[in-house]
């Protein structure tokens, strides 16, 4: 397993599962797992997973899972190219509530800047940077990131060129957006990001 993509989560199963497709005849599903913040607010995740790790036609609504595996993005064609990410679980187990009073949820990525960094400021001041990652998997794919950084990683990240390689340790976050499908049309949607805690290159 390569070693520059690894996540792991603990959180409480919150869906059943959705098919998403099959590889030589393989089925994977996707399930959403709930990751409390220190905040108390909540990160909704979506894990996917293959038939042949877990029962997919049992509902597990509630219960507490640890899951390790890769975070990966794959393009889905609708018209125009739309990113999907998840996190692809290579192990996982279920935990009593206890064992893990705190949620976990970590990321570890080593990649290739592969979009110039957008950086502002906020309205209150705080400086934010997006950024692009690519990171490499086997058979020539890679799975693309988008990362947030705050403050003082902001400022560093700014300087990136496209090509940088770097290394970022975080969370997963997810985040509720409105979209403009037309004049009268709006759609709730979630995105999925790295929230970077410290970054290295």
């Amino acid at each position: 397993m390569l070693d520059n993509n690894q996540v792991t989560i603990v959180g409480v199963v919150d869906s059943e599962f959705v098919y998403s497709h099959e590889v030589f005849g393989e089925g994977f599903y996707v399930v959403d797992v709930v990751v409390q913040r220190l905040s108390n607010m909540v990160d909704r995740i979506p894990l996917m997973i293959s038939e042949r790790l877990i029962d997919v036609s049992e509902n597990y609504i509630g219960r507490t899972l640890e899951a390790h595996g890769q975070f990966r993005s794959y393009n889905r064609h609708e018209g125009k190219s739309k990113l999907i990410l998840s996190v692809f679980a290579r192990e996982w187990e279920f935990v009593e509530e206890e064992e893990k009073s705190a949620k976990i949820n970590q990321i570890f990525l080593d990649g290739f800047i592969c979009k110039t960094p957008v950086y502002r400021t906020t309205p209150l001041g705080r400086e934010i940077a997006d950024l692009l990652i690519a990171v490499n998997r086997p058979y020539g794919k890679s799975d693309y990131i988008p990362c947030i950084c705050w403050g003082r990683n902001a400022r560093f990240a700014s300087g990136f060129e496209i090509g940088t390689r770097i290394q970022v340790h975080g969370r997963i976050q997810s985040r509720k957006y409105t979209k403009k499908l037309s004049e009268t049309e709006f759609e709730e949607r979630i995105a999925y990001e790295v929230s970077v805690s410290k970054i290295d290159c």
